[in-house]
């Protein structure tokens, strides 16, 4: 499945001007590893927030960084709070968030100690629920500024280093090189687009955003030699604060990055967005998301405005897409009893008090787990015609139930291959049912 997240909503641009450090090194280490979780083409890092460990997702698409679920921690303090108005990626309109200055951001002695953070807490974001574990906020330009930061997305570890003049020696030896445009803390890179074989190659800038699961976006409005695939289908892409958007997913002929070149990509045509910098860059007609920047090693030098990339084991994997044309989420937690074997090696040997040996030793437990709920069906979808509805409640899946799969697994299962079989029990407002269905490749 390609994940569509919050991601959108939180382009944004602010009324006020500000300045940060960015983060340094609290020590005189050459460099700093910091593993990260992958989920869903996302990168998730652990960062102390003025003391409490809070999840962010790593987004070189966002100049500021930003907080909207703050609900599963304890005592975490902000300081210099003031209220302020921000405009929100699809929204024209201006919203309440609060501005908090001088905080202390941290991750393994790589710490910011005059961190600006914006507090947006509103109910309707929740990105937690569509990862699958908690997510309390966003955090961009300021963690990549000052330092050479290497993305290794096939081991899951980030890599920031200090001396950056000895690391690019040996950086430049084994990756290609191409030059970044920044706007507003982003960087924007140089592509070369075929969308169909009759068509002549299209030179643009894209927003390199590893806040997006996608591959590829174009915004078919900014220029009229972005043609949509003839081959394509209506699927949804995600939400903004202006609500749900939608558009078209379809493969192109080419796409180039540098020396790099992809055939047959899978690419995204929202409907209609509204972008507070669209105007900023001259030919920029989109993005690139994780789904490409996955199948390299990349290393991000923001002072020189370079990125470096070199091809890791994932790069000649498929562009696979959700098949199902389901659309889950993790919506809260349920008590789920459980028996187990207590001193399984002593099984054979116990005995009760009067010498009855114990023929069964188990034990009950009950575990916090996951519930997953429906929250879209495309339309002529393998799911639509066998009659899933928005809202349905997964209970099993291939007889195995479903808060026994964490919810990247599901997402891999939706997508894995044309004529793959899959089995549901759905719980429909307390009225159990069992639908099938058969992946189906419409690309």
């Amino acid at each position: 499945m390609q994940f569509r997240l919050l991601f959108i909503c939180f382009w944004f641009s602010c009324l006020f001007g500000f300045s940060q450090s960015g983060f340094q090194f609290e020590n005189n280490k050459n460099k700093i590893s910091i593993p990260f979780k992958f989920i869903n083409n996302l990168i998730i890092l652990p960062i102390e927030v003025n003391g409490t460990s809070l999840n962010f997702l790593l987004d070189t698409g966002v100049e500021d960084s930003v907080l909207f679920s703050v609900d599963d921690t304890d005592g975490i303090s902000f300081f210099n709070i003031e209220k302020i108005k921000i405009r929100g990626f699809g929204s024209n309109e201006a919203f309440e968030a609060y501005k908090s200055i001088n905080n202390k951001l941290s991750v393994k002695n790589y710490t910011d100690f005059n961190h600006t953070l914006y507090l947006v807490l509103d109910q309707n974001i929740n990105v937690s629920s569509q990862v699958g574990i908690p997510v309390n906020g966003i955090i961009g330009y300021q963690f990549f500024k000052n330092h050479l930061v290497k993305i290794d997305y096939e081991n899951k570890r980030i890599t920031v280093f200090n001396t950056k003049i000895k690391a690019l020696r040996k950086i430049s030896k084994l990756y290609d090189k191409i030059p970044l445009t920044f706007v507003y803390g982003k960087p924007y890179i140089d592509c070369t687009t075929s969308f169909s074989e009759k068509q002549e190659s299209l030179q643009s800038k894209l927003l390199i955003d590893t806040g997006s699961s996608d591959a590829i976006w174009f915004f078919s409005q900014s220029n009229s030699k972005i043609v949509i695939p003839k081959l394509n289908f209506e699927d949804y892409l995600g939400r903004g604060f202006s609500g749900d958007v939608y558009g078209k997913r379809g493969r192109i002929e080419e796409f180039s990055l540098g020396t790099f070149h992809f055939k047959k990509p899978l690419a995204a045509f929202p409907d209609s967005l509204a972008t507070t910098d669209m105007g900023e860059i001259k030919d920029r007609i989109g993005s690139i998301g994780s789904e490409v920047l996955r199948r390299f090693t990349v290393v991000f030098d923001y002072e020189n405005s370079m990125i470096y990339l070199k091809k890791n084991h994932h790069f000649e994997e498929p562009f696979n897409f959700n098949m199902s044309g389901l659309e889950i989420q993790h919506q809260g937690l349920q008590w789920i009893k459980e028996n187990y074997e207590e001193n399984p090696a002593l099984s054979n040997n116990l005995f009760d008090a009067d010498g009855n040996k114990i023929t069964n030793n188990l034990k009950y437990k009950f575990e916090l787990k996951p519930i997953y709920v429906i929250t879209n069906v495309r339309k002529n979808s393998p799911t639509a015609v066998a009659g899933f509805q928005k809202e349905d409640v997964i209970q099993r899946i291939n007889k195995r139930d479903a808060y026994t799969y964490t919810l990247q697994q599901i997402n891999d299962l939706l997508k894995t291959e044309e004529g793959k079989a899959i089995n549901f029990e759905i719980d429909r407002k307390g009225q159990l049912l069992h639908l099938s269905i058969v992946l189906k490749n419409i690309l």
